[in-house]
């Protein structure tokens, strides 16, 4: 049997409110899901048109299940397994703009909508040369919503109380600003009259947000399993973790017309985002890079083996509670609470994460998302920190392209693969190390500055890699921790 509204328990709504570009799994298993949350405890009481950003997408396949889709929670929770099952009734249909224009565009004409969600991938808010007002639809995200926004511009005759929040979910620093900037541009690019970019400016609001939730693919044994338990089929099946979070940097009245604090969601409205996005970077994102040559050279192929291996998983909990958190800007208790999650969403038994995945780039990885802390550490403390600076040993050695006998499949700038490849081939000694570390820290042009010159750093990695080759990574952390190697 298919999932309908004529088979499924919903909460009924009639106000369409939202307008969201995206349809995909994670707008669903992460905002509509708490929009649903928010009708059913009676706060919002409004539902969704989502729309194709693209060609491609799954407006069709919404109509088809008349907008409804189930979001199965797998995971981890406080230390209990959660495994739970709702249908999300909030979308009201679907809509493609590439075959549904007139339809699309008059959505702009709806004096209830209220907010813009998007989620188009961080390549989505770019500007098209190409996009000519006139197209039906621009080919790019932002295209589309100036053209959008001009006609609901022009239909109110300039109403500023008609203005629209924005609440993108891209994975972009300051979000909201960067998509207002586009739009901006494309209005001086089509040379709009100059009282609509006065318009865009004061009657919008753009907020920046950040989101974090792990919304993975499904397999067909589960999607199995929620048919007979469920007694219907649901081709839009959306498995994620119990974990989320959202944090919206935006004034004191979009709180109110979004009430997810009411509904206790964990939802945040700050007046700055940034300590925020710091926190998810060097706490999540930064103990992946840190630990993926430490786990990976040591055996691992998972994020879940990783921090269930004894050794490495005191060195993740370490890493984070004592090089980490003690130098972010949000309180104590806030970055220990988000490091639990962090840690227990690791062991999720119902997610494979692949350490290979987390591998692409990890030289980049390691400057953008563990530099900094690495920097700040020795300003604040004055000495390197040990943990930082023996995975970063660690990541030259992965850089070798050997896990005993095995390739290992190195992602990165092919002058960098290159370049360690060569340091590698001449390292057969101790004095070929201290060079192999002295070349790898000066690289300017991929650090942003010299390495070398922060004082014990050089030393420090130098140790980690000898300790590393000479005895495995096993015993390379167990002398870490000054446990025995016996």
């Amino acid at each position: 049997m298919k999932l309908s509204r004529g088979n499924a328990e919903f909460h009924s709504v009639q106000t369409e409110n939202v307008l969201q570009f995206g349809e995909g799994v994670f707008l669903r298993g992460f905002v509509d899901w708490q929009i649903q949350k928010m009708n059913e405890k009676g706060y919002f009481n409004g539902s969704v048109v989502a729309v194709n950003p693209r060609r491609t997408g799954n407006a069709p396949k919404l109509n088809e299940q008349d907008g409804l889709f189930t979001v199965s929670l797998q995971g981890l929770q406080h230390g209990e397994i959660v495994k739970t099952s709702s249908v999300v009734s909030c979308v009201q249909r679907g809509v493609h703009p590439y075959k549904q224009y007139d339809e699309y565009i008059k959505i702009a004409e709806n004096e209830n909508l209220r907010f813009v969600i998007s989620n188009t991938t961080e390549a989505g808010i770019a500007f098209r040369e190409e996009d000519k007002l006139e197209d039906q639809p621009q080919e790019s995200f932002p295209g589309k919503v100036a053209a959008f926004l001009y006609h609901r511009y022009q239909f109110f005759e300039g109403d500023e109380t008609k203005g629209l929040i924005f609440l993108p979910c891209e994975l972009l620093d300051q979000n909201g600003e960067k998509l207002k900037a586009l739009l901006l541009r494309y209005a001086e690019k089509w040379d709009l009259e100059k009282e609509f970019s006065t318009w865009v400016q004061c009657a919008n609001t753009f907020c920046s947000t950040l989101v974090d939730r792990i919304v993975p693919g499904y397999s067909e044994e589960e999607a199995g399993r929620i048919q007979e338990e469920e007694g219907y089929k649901d081709r839009l099946l959306v498995v994620a973790e119990p974990f989320y979070q959202w944090v919206i940097e935006a004034p004191s009245f979009v709180r109110e017309e979004f009430p997810a604090e009411k509904a206790m969601l964990n939802v945040k409205f700050v007046d700055d985002i940034t300590p925020y996005a710091l926190q998810k970077v060097r706490i999540l994102n930064g103990l992946h890079t840190a630990m993926m040559p430490i786990a990976y050279l040591a055996g691992c192929n998972t994020v879940r083996e990783a921090i269930c291996s004894p050794h490495i998983g005191i060195f993740i909990r370490a890493l984070a509670y004592d090089e980490i958190i003690p130098i972010l800007s949000v309180s104590k208790e806030e970055a220990s609470a988000f490091a639990e999650a962090v840690l227990e969403r690791f062991q999720n038994p119902f997610i494979r994460h692949d350490l290979l995945s987390i591998s692409l780039n990890s030289l980049t990885k390691f400057k953008a998302r563990n530099l900094p802390t690495l920097r700040e550490y020795v300003k604040k403390y004055r000495k390197v920190p040990k943990l930082l600076s023996f995975s970063l040993g660690a990541l030259f050695v992965f850089y070798k392209g050997k896990r005993g006998e095995e390739n290992i499949p190195l992602s990165d700038q092919e002058e960098l693969i290159e370049l360690f490849q060569s340091l590698w081939e001449k390292s057969n000694s101790e004095k070929g190390i201290h060079h192999l570390v002295s070349t790898a820290l000066s690289l300017e042009e991929h650090w942003g500055e010299d390495l070398s010159k922060i004082p014990g750093l050089a030393n420090a990695v130098e140790s980690a890699i000898l300790q590393i080759e000479e005895a495995g990574m096993e015993n390379a952390l167990k002398k870490l921790f000054h446990l025995s190697t016996t």
